[in-house]
């Protein structure tokens, strides 16, 4: 799989802007602020509907403009298939596959498989939680896009949930000891718990698979400088490593119950795949709050890595968009990561100096700036 051509209308810095991309590595250099990481996060985009740098739509959005453009012609097994989606900030996007409209904008995930490592990955490592589920859930729709509908279903049940415990809270902060109607909250412990087992089940199964690429990842990338590892933290009680959704389901379905008093009286949910945690090791301390700057910048880039490697095991291969990567690692980490990824079928790699990418890397070179992206080889 590789990207042919990227189109960008009203896409952030570009007012509209176009690029036809190679196999093989593609090397984009500009100085900071000039557009690079614009364009590797539109093809994130394309591949996972989100952004990796902001919450909400409305900055893709160039200003004074009303609404984005992506347009991306996906190569794969011979075949050409065109992406196009619209971003409206406050309105659901719309989306086009092969010119045809799309029910949803969530149908055209699957239809680009690419895996972006990016400097605000350094927050897998040192940030909350939530960036490390993130990271789960977005390699695990990579893998299967039809777990784009279960996190999808899960997080529409949660908000709903949350509401009405909400409700009831401050129904019982104001009312006295009625508190609120929470007679249909019974009907989402089920809901919760039905989409819940099934998210939590293929997290499970993806940590699993993912943990030996991750170990190997870490220890090419620093040279066997510690050994990198990493466990699934659920929220409630399991026993053992069973991954069955009728046992995911009963325990979801006990913790919730147990912590029905807790949750009425703090207005949220407390227990479910949405407060899990992936925890992260560098021998046997926890990579959070011990890993140097390097070591985590390290592991940032081995856990994209093993996404990318488990990916391209399992016979996917994804476009791999290293932004901004070579600049922070020295000589010998360069040249390491340099034999990881020459091989891909496609390598976008984005710098503000060129010297700074290993000449095995460097392909077809552009360069960026102006609102301009040009071919200079």
């Amino acid at each position: 799989m590789y990207v042919r051509r990227l189109e960008l209308v009203d896409f952030r810095s570009y007012e509209r802007v176009g690029v036809d991309l190679e196999p093989g590595p593609n090397v984009l250099t500009g100085a900071n602020g000039v557009g690079k990481t614009n364009l590797a996060e539109a093809l994130g985009y394309v591949a996972t509907l989100d952004s990796h740098r902001v919450a909400t739509d409305a900055p893709l959005v160039r200003l004074g403009a009303t609404s984005a453009v992506i347009r991306c012609a996906v190569v794969h097994d011979g075949r050409e298939l065109l992406i196009e989606l619209e971003i409206v900030p406050g309105k659901a996007n719309r989306a086009r596959l092969g010119r045809s409209p799309a029910r949803r904008a969530r149908d055209v995930i699957g239809a680009l498989r690419l895996v972006l490592f990016a400097p605000e990955d350094l927050e897998l490592v040192r940030g909350d939680p939530a960036e490390r589920r993130r990271y789960l859930d977005d390699l695990l729709v990579l893998r299967q896009p039809r777990y784009a509908g279960v996190r999808a279903d899960y997080e529409r049940v949660v908000k709903q949930r949350n509401a009405l415990l909400r409700t009831a809270y401050l129904a019982r902060k104001t009312g006295g000891s009625r508190g609120g109607d929470l007679s249909t909250l019974a009907v989402w412990d089920a809901h919760l718990a039905q989409h819940g087992a099934e998210l939590l089940a293929g997290r499970l199964e993806l940590v699993a698979a993912l943990t030996p690429h991750v170990a190997k990842a870490y220890d090419a990338v620093a040279a066997g400088a510690g050994a990198a590892g990493i466990a699934y933290r659920p929220s409630v009680e399991l026993s053992g490593s069973t991954v069955d959704r009728a046992v995911l389901a009963e325990a979801l379905t006990a913790a919730l119950a147990e912590s029905r008093s807790a949750e009425i009286e703090r207005g949220t949910t407390l227990v479910g795949p949405h407060r899990d945690d992936l925890v992260l090791t560098l021998g046997p301390l926890p990579a959070k709050g011990y890993a140097s700057h390097g070591e985590s910048w390290s592991y940032a880039l081995a856990l994209r890595l093993a996404g990318y490697d488990l990916l391209r095991a399992d016979g996917i291969e994804p476009v791999l968009v290293l932004d901004d990567v070579f600049a922070e690692l020295d000589a010998g980490r360069r040249e390491r990561l340099a034999e990881l990824v020459g091989g891909a079928g496609q390598l976008l790699v984005t710098c503000a100096v060129d010297d700074d990418v290993p000449v095995a890397l460097r392909g077809a070179r552009y360069a960026v700036g102006d609102g301009t992206v040009r071919r200079v080889d």
